[in-house]
């Protein structure tokens, strides 16, 4: 094989690879900050002791989390103008579907966090006269965070990659770029190895600095 890797062609390229990265941005960090968000509000739902609360949302989070996420990628955009006449740019669907599909998954992380801590204690805050909501804001919440948050690093990780999945919508985040260089110059070895260098510059700082707010709160135990 006389293929010879040339890496020349990525400094003409690096401008419109870091346009995508932009974009990719654009969707990773508020996918998973509204997602999480969500999360909370859909796993106090399921665990609800009301049905109607707790079977809808664990119906919605089984929905997000047993299908693949490519297909609620393209049924945002293609169905939903069909069903109820909503048309949604590509960035708009891939948003929205990475959003609720970290939702669902968001929502099972709280929901195991909140369950591991013992009944006792909102027993003994419901003695103290706080009400449920503060219960959960001042004492469950806290203690909960430090066991939850190598799931949600992981969950923001898994975000960041699954966005490259809105390229299939044309969204032009990273992937996408790449794919389109790759396509024109027919240089995918260089293009694409040089894409995944950047997506490992763009997550791993998280990475890094989760782990180490983990080592930290561990030593204060």
């Amino acid at each position: 094989m006389s293929y010879q890797i040339d890496f020349n062609l990525i400094l003409q390229s690096f401008p419109v690879l870091m346009r995508g990265l932009v974009v990719t941005i654009e969707l990773w960090l508020p996918s998973v900050a509204i997602g999480v968000s969500l999360g909370l509000f859909l796993a106090l739902a399921r665990l609800s002791p009301f049905a109607a609360l707790r079977w809808p949302s664990l119906v919605y989070i089984e929905l997000f989390r047993d299908t693949p996420v490519l297909i609620q990628l393209i049924w945002f955009f293609y169905a939903l103008p069909i069903l109820i006449g909503l048309q949604m740019t590509p960035f708009e669907a891939a948003l929205l579907g990475l959003t609720l599909n970290t939702s669902a998954y968001a929502a099972e992380i709280f929901r195991g966090g909140i369950q591991s801590v013992v009944r006792g204690q909102w027993e003994g805050a419901k003695a103290l006269g706080m009400t449920g909501a503060a219960t959960l804001r001042r004492i469950i919440l806290p203690q909960v965070f430090k066991r939850m948050l190598p799931a949600f690093t992981n969950r923001a990780i898994e975000v960041a990659k699954m966005s490259s999945l809105a390229s299939v919508l044309s969204v032009h985040e990273l992937m996408y770029q790449g794919r389109l260089l790759s396509s024109t110059y027919y240089r995918p070895l260089e293009i694409l190895t040089t894409v995944a260098f950047v997506y490992f510059v763009l997550i791993y700082p998280g990475s890094y600095l989760s782990a180490r707010l983990e080592r930290r709160m561990a030593a204060r135990d």
